[in-house]
């Protein structure tokens, strides 16, 4: 061999190949950014017998995986119209997925395994490119290997991009593209081992922006109209932050910005030396492009701005300085952009690292799984009372580091019975169904028990908007009194309007649905559910519903329906208008 693996390289390969000797079900290799993902591709390819594919979404990405291979004396094809390139010759191809898209009749040879990297990026879609390229060629070898490489096995919109993981839990549903992830190295071993540069995370005290104040789509996502609204009228703030990381990276080599849109991009390179200043963003021509990159890398260019467009797929081990000036919607993305700096190059100590977005992500936790549901929500440990699995889910602790609240909704440990594997079924949060009474996901449509339709929230607010002796409360608070042997609970809408309601705790049957109904999920409570008067004094361990549907009943207003964990098209109270 003309190069060395190093010992987690060696370990990822042989993973891979133990895997596949025995099954065919797709695999996620997880290995931080910097690690040497091009390494682990060269060798699985030297090893193969047959044809094999691989496969990423960028043109910069198939040349430099392709360069790694052929540095070690090993031929290899291009298929990638961006590099001029369209051969499958060899063994070996190295491909863009949208050239090959275009050009399925050429796949006509029987290929063994499809390398994909940058695996995120493959969706559960069957109509998606990737999906296509592997139903093709599966048409021509059903016993097709495909394996998935990524720093970040997470997709906004999709969650984990696998099912099953090697240490006995499940991450992703049964639409992900993935089924199980072979191997993961963590981002803190690469740095203790010094095969990273380690990070310098560095507080904004001078000034950040406070982008919390924006309300967000399902995906935790922005809008750019609002981004901008905002960023106009903190151009003293963008001044000041750019003034600071200038005087910051006075001894720096490569300082990277990341912008949270076009006009903010512009903004920011306004303020920086023009001589020593570049910006690149998705209409950049590819040639202009790539001759920035290229400055960029021979140091002609110390400050490099940017768009959303080099996240993934760049490499400029000289890069000492990241700023981050935008908002990211998972720990995921932020660990792709810190990413960019913690190569090891010659003469770098260290990666300065400055987050102006108060983004609030621990750079070395893993992704919880969903978005992060408000800003004080952090990673938390939850044991299922079902199985013992120790769940991560986001929640909130006290002062003690007590878990007062979870946001999880079904273990995620996986139950093992001679060889068979199932996901544990019991629900922290769940819908239940009206005609049998099983417990489903907050989000099913369909009970999985009975195959009934499971009435949707939205429909029921949207029939209760429709009925003139309805009234519908968006509620912003709940305020609860003790009556002897009764709680009185009164709702709250944020518009002046509240009604009230009566629980009777006499009995154990009533106690027990009032507590199923209004404890907080995963808190560990003392409370007296038969007291009322425990009740009030603990009512801050109580969820408040979303939503309360009330009728018209010889004149006054009466509860009919509490609507908790509230997902849908409807504004919740405190979202922006």
């Amino acid at each position: 061999m003309a190069y060395q693996l190093r010992p987690y390289q060696q370990e990822a390969v042989e993973k891979t190949l133990a895997h596949f000797r025995k099954s065919n079900h797709s695999a996620v290799i997880v290995l931080p950014t910097g690690s040497g993902k091009s390494l682990v591709i060269a060798e699985l390819a030297r090893l193969a017998r047959k044809k094999i594919l691989v496969v990423t979404h960028v043109k910069e990405l198939v040349e430099q995986n392709h360069e790694k291979y052929e540095s070690f004396g090993l031929k290899a094809s291009i298929y990638s119209a961006g590099l001029k390139q369209k051969s499958l010759a060899h063994q070996v191809t190295f491909a863009s997925v949208q050239s090959l898209g275009q050009n399925l009749d050429a796949l006509n040879d029987e290929y063994s395994l499809v390398i994909i990297d940058e695996c995120h990026r493959v969706s559960g879609d069957d109509n998606s490119q990737y999906q296509k390229l592997i139903a093709h060629i599966k048409g021509k070898n059903s016993e097709l290997k495909v394996l998935g490489l990524t720093a970040t096995p997470y997709r906004l919109g999709l969650g984990f991009i696998y099912r099953f993981h090697y240490h006995g839990f499940v991450r992703g549903d049964e639409n992900a593209p993935f089924e199980h992830c072979i191997y993961e190295l963590p981002l803190r071993y690469m740095i203790k081992h010094q095969y990273l540069t380690p990070p310098k995370l560095i507080n904004a005290a001078i000034t950040h922006y406070d982008f919390d104040s924006l309300s967000k789509d399902a995906f935790g996502r922005f809008s750019e109209r609002d981004l901008n609204q905002l960023l106009k009228e903190n151009q003293r703030a963008t001044k000041a932050i750019i003034n600071q990381v200038l005087e910051l990276s006075y001894s720096c080599q490569g300082v990277m910005i990341f912008a949270s849109t076009i006009q903010h991009a512009q903004e920011i390179i306004e303020y920086l030396p023009k001589t020593q200043s570049a910006l690149v963003i998705g209409d950049t021509h590819n040639a202009e492009r790539d001759a920035i990159i290229r400055r960029f890398k021979a140091k002609d260019i110390k400050y490099l701005v940017n768009v959303s467009v080099l996240t993934t797929g760049f490499d400029a081990p000289h890069v000492d300085f990241i700023a981050v000036l935008r908002p990211t919607e998972s720990v995921s993305l932020y660990q792709q952009i810190v990413g960019r700096g913690l190569r090891l190059a010659e003469g770098k100590t260290e990666c300065l690292v400055i987050d102006y977005a108060a983004n609030g992500f621990d750079l070395f936790h893993p992704e919880v799984g969903s978005v992060k549901p408000n800003s004080d929500s952090e990673p938390v440990q939850v044991l299922c009372p079902g199985c013992g699995f120790a769940n991560t889910f986001w929640g909130k602790t006290d002062s003690d580091g007590k878990v007062i609240e979870h946001f999880g909704r079904r273990c995620q440990g996986i139950l093992e019975d001679e060889g068979y594997s199932e996901q544990c079924d019991f629900r922290f949060r769940y819908k239940e169904c009206e005609q049998c009474g099983a417990q489903n996901d907050i989000a099913a449509r369909q009970c999985h028990q009975c195959h009934q339709p499971i009435v949707d929230p939205d429909d029921k607010l949207r029939d209760a908007l429709n009925l003139k002796n309805a009234l519908v409360l968006r509620v912003s608070g709940m305020q609860l009194e003790a009556h002897n042997q009764r709680l009185k609970v009164t709702y709250h809408d944020e518009d002046g309007a509240d009604v009230s309601e009566y629980f009777s705790l006499s009995s154990d049957k009533a106690s027990f649905y009032f507590k199923r109904q209004f404890l907080r999920v995963g808190v560990t409570s003392k409370i007296d559910f038969s007291n009322p008067n425990s009740i009030v004094t603990h009512q801050s361990l109580l969820k408040v519903p979303d939503f309360v549907v009330a009728k018209r009943d010889k004149g006054k207003h009466k509860v009919v329906e509490r609507i908790f964990d509230y997902q849908g098209q409807f504004r919740k109270a405190h979202e922006l208008r």
